[in-house]
């Protein structure tokens, strides 16, 4: 397997970008230089990611996100951390 993420990546099993090899192998995310824990679904060569809108549920059960844009890295947290030691 690579050590670049996929371009676009989303957690929703019922996405066409849904991976679940790639989501066990951990995907970090950085927007705008920040850290974010919360990312639902991103595409880094549209710049955009999608968040968890607090606890909010649709009538799915799935959580309600808000769009934003702006500059997103990914990166494998496997390879993250074995550079840091």
């Amino acid at each position: 397997m690579s050590d670049v993420p996929p371009d676009r990546l989303s957690a929703t099993p019922g996405s066409p970008f849904y991976d679940e090899e790639t989501l066990a192998r951990g995907v970090g995310v950085r927007f705008k230089g920040v850290e974010k824990t919360n990312v639902e679904e991103y595409s880094v060569s549209e710049g955009w990611v999608r968040v968890a809108a607090g606890a909010a549920r649709d009538r799915a059960g799935n959580p309600l996100t808000i769009k934003l844009t702006g500059s997103v890295e990914p990166y494998f947290r496997d390879v993250a951390s074995s550079g840091e030691e």
